[in-house]
């Protein structure tokens, strides 16, 4: 089994600049990949990440994308003088060309392509290359847009073809859309693109009609190209997360791809001139965390744009910290997305309803046309007016400060477990047994007996109360980040936990409860949130409640990641719990249940900084297993390509939307 993080850079990329005067690229400066590189060494993150050689990549590497006629032209540069070079760098658009720039362009392809190699090859889970020059702009036969070869694109077709993979995700969160990977894939349905992008109604660069949602793919590759275009600047952290919540991760998860590459690009956080966003760096964190259960945790984060070398240089250590496996910070605010990011998501969704089974629910509502009218400032509904395509010039915007986020740490344990007694347990790396309960933590359960429960004796009830106890206590005391507990009696344990957590360690409690039945969790005063997914219909909702009723069946696991998605990690994010309590009862049967717990619980890591408790009601070796490797951070089983939610289960959930939308408002979907 793969473990730990990869880190790809050398010094050598930062070796050329511009040695001209160009306000466009000026900005493009070698200090982007040596500050980011500072920045990680500062915080302790490259003494735990796996260091890899750089090397450059081979002619017929960069061939697999690009043609031998551009490949010739750019292999001239090294000897051409500075004014050979501006004229060489006129042919394409917003780039510069250096005497040593051939030779970065060769390392930073051959740096991607390590780090692929490694972590398909599973000599490492996943990993990081802070490569320059960035790549997504360039095309097949032309640089552009400060890139020169395309390394993502190259590393896909590498891994394609060497490694035989069918399903590769390419996740691109610059701000600029990658115009040059739309067009390297865009008939082909082996790889999905995905690029949200600043648009603003075709007036920002590039400029391009088929960088709108419209442009879904060509022939095979239709629906497999999604740009998300963002019309306004401002966004926020909500806004990122609804695009990937109710766009991105339900056609992944539909995908199930085998490989993700991401083209990072932190011109989409706050501060940077290009992207004037108000994303904080800390949403890095999260975005990556909720990628990382994708294709069993193979992911490759490769570094495009960012300008700002504050906000750059932080993303990037967000970004490294959630691949190495730090507890995300806890992101509080969050509120719905903004009526402009709403639209564009709901204008995605309506394009690519007729290529994934997650949005044909969509279809009916769509009639013949999929726009929604766009809208501006100043007239509702009205379609906006589209100004002249302006260049990508220099912004003069305001200084933004943001405060510095907050130092990650993790405890020396990740994860204990207390399965039964008598049973052995083979535990992944960073997890232990929980041992022996301390005196103080028995006197706590007698307590807890005496007070709530006391004409309970079965020591098979009492005795893991210990257990919550200790790793409760465990947890504020930050000796360890999270558990798993088997217990007998699910409403006994639960109210334990619920009641132990919120007298010190947390002010809000999110349960999330697989199993039919009543559990009596008091919501009223708004301290916790019950979710519950069940086969029979439960008492009617009321407060921070909410119950979902999955038939079992062929399409259980699309209709249960469905409700995942869409509901439980919006509602979650919003609650902004300080705990979360997962609960599996005892069903007898849960083959079809344990894949998809696995990606819940490793989606719900992202909260709570990490803090979470599972119990599971009796013993199931294969779901003990999962859970375990969720909560450690290993790579969960994927789930494979999913088909449809019933037709039944979509109504019911769009149901409880419209219900909770009126108090929780990133369910939004449109």
């Amino acid at each position: 089994m793969a473990s730990g993080s990869a880190l790809i850079f050398d010094e050598e990329m930062s070796r050329y600049k511009l040695l001209w005067k160009d306000p466009v690229c000026e900005i493009e400066v070698p200090e982007r990949v040596t500050v980011s590189y500072e920045a990680l060494k500062t915080h302790g993150v490259t003494q735990r990440c796996k260091q890899l050689p750089v090397r450059q990549a081979t002619e017929q590497e960069i061939l697999l994308a690009h043609s031998e006629e551009y490949l010739e032209a750019v292999k001239q540069t090294p000897k051409m003088s500075v004014e050979e070079l501006m004229a060489f760098s006129k042919q394409y658009s917003d780039v510069y060309f250096h005497q040593n720039i051939y030779h970065c362009a060769k390392l930073a392809v051959g740096a991607t392509l390590q780090l692929v190699d490694s972590v398909v090859k599973r000599e490492v889970r996943n990993g990081m290359a802070l490569v320059r020059p960035p790549g997504h702009h360039s095309q097949r036969s032309a640089a552009n847009g400060f890139c020169v070869f395309n390394n993502v694109a190259i590393a896909a077709l590498h891994a394609k073809k060497n490694y035989n993979l069918n399903r590769v995700l390419i996740v691109d969160w610059d701000i600029h859309h990658g115009q040059g990977v739309q067009y390297c894939f865009e008939e082909d349905p082996s790889v999905l693109y995905f690029s949200w992008h600043r648009y603003e109604n075709q007036t920002f660069w590039p400029n391009l009609p088929e960088s709108d949602y419209t442009s879904v793919g060509k022939g095979k590759g239709c629906g497999f190209n999604i740009n998300l275009p963002w019309n306004k600047v401002g966004l926020t952290n909500s806004d990122y997360l609804a695009a990937f919540f109710h766009v991105l991760l339900p056609i992944a998860y539909e995908f199930d791809p085998e490989l993700v590459l991401v083209s990072a690009g932190f011109d989409s956080a706050i501060g940077d001139p290009e992207g004037e966003m108000c994303a904080i760096p800390e949403i890095f964190a999260h975005l990556t965390q909720l990628l990382m259960p994708l294709a069993a945790g193979k992911m490759c984060v490769v570094l495009e744009g960012g300008y700002n070398l504050t906000s750059l240089a932080q993303s990037v250590c967000q970004t490294v910290q959630s691949l190495i496996g730090d507890p995300a910070p806890r992101l509080s605010g969050l509120t719905a997305a903004c009526e402009s990011a709403l639209e564009s998501i709901q204008n995605v969704r309506n394009a690519q309803s007729s290529y994934w089974s997650c949005f044909k629910h969509l279809e009916a509502h769509l009639g013949t046309s999929t726009k929604r009218p766009r809208m501006d400032e100043n007239s509702g509904a009205k379609e906006a007016e589209k100004p002249a395509p302006e260049t990508n010039t220099k912004k003069t915007t305001q200084e933004i400060v943001w405060p510095e986020p907050l130092i990650r740490t993790s405890p020396d344990v990740r994860t204990v477990v207390a399965p039964p007694p008598g049973v052995a347990v083979s535990l992944p790396e960073g997890c232990q047994h929980l041992g022996e309960v301390s005196q103080s933590a028995t006197k706590e359960v007698q307590s807890f007996r005496d007070k709530h429960i006391q004409d309970v004796t079965d020591q098979n009830i009492l005795q893991p109360l210990g257990n919550i106890i200790s790793v409760l206590d465990q947890m504020m005391n930050k000796e360890v980040r999270n558990g798993c507990i088997v217990v007998s009696d699910l409403s006994v344990s639960i109210h334990c936990a619920c009641e132990r957590a919120l007298m010190g360690l947390a002010e809000r409690v999110l349960v999330v409860f697989i199993g039919d039945g009543n559990i009596p969790v008091k919501t009223n005063d708004g301290k916790v949130f019950l979710v519950q997914i069940c086969a029979e219909e439960t008492e009617e909702e009321c407060g921070n409640r909410l119950s979902l009723c999955l038939r079992e069946g062929e399409s259980f696991t699309a209709g249960f990641m469905q409700a995942v998605l869409s509901l439980i990690l919006p509602l979650a994010y919003e609650f902004n719990p300080c705990l979360v309590l997962g609960v599996v009862r005892d069903s007898g049967a849960k083959t079809h249940l344990t894949p998809v717990w696995g990606h819940l619980t490793s989606l719900l890591q992202g909260l709570a900084g990490g803090q979470t408790l599972t119990l599971l009601q009796g013993y199931d070796k294969d779901l003990l297993e999962v859970t375990v490797s969720a909560l450690s951070g290993a790579p969960v089983p994927p789930l494979g390509p999913l088909g449809a939610p019933k037709p039944a289960d979509v109504q019911m959930m769009e149901k409880q939307r419209q219900r909770l939308q009126k108090r929780w408002s990133l369910v939004q979907e449109c």
